[in-house]
């Protein structure tokens, strides 16, 4: 599912397509503005609580580089 996700992504935002920022980067800037840059998810009994065909995908657009993941765990 994931590479599909970004076969798509690749289709509707190109690596190179004439982008005004300098860094070359523009299509990672724009993929990850859409995608998003966090989630939420709620656990129940130690378990995501995701339904049966959601799943959590770590994109990584402007890459690969070394990243750090930050997850958080808050009590109710």
């Amino acid at each position: 599912m994931g590479r599909d996700i970004l076969k798509e992504l690749n289709q509707v935002i190109p690596f190179d397509d004439n982008y005004g920022h300098a860094e070359g980067n523009s299509a990672a800037h724009i993929k990850s503005t859409i995608v998003g840059m966090s989630k939420s998810v709620m656990v129940d009994e130690g378990r995501l609580a995701l339904g049966t065909w959601q799943a959590i995908f770590f994109c990584e657009f402007d890459g690969p580089r070394d990243r750090r993941v930050l997850v958080k765990v808050m009590k109710d």
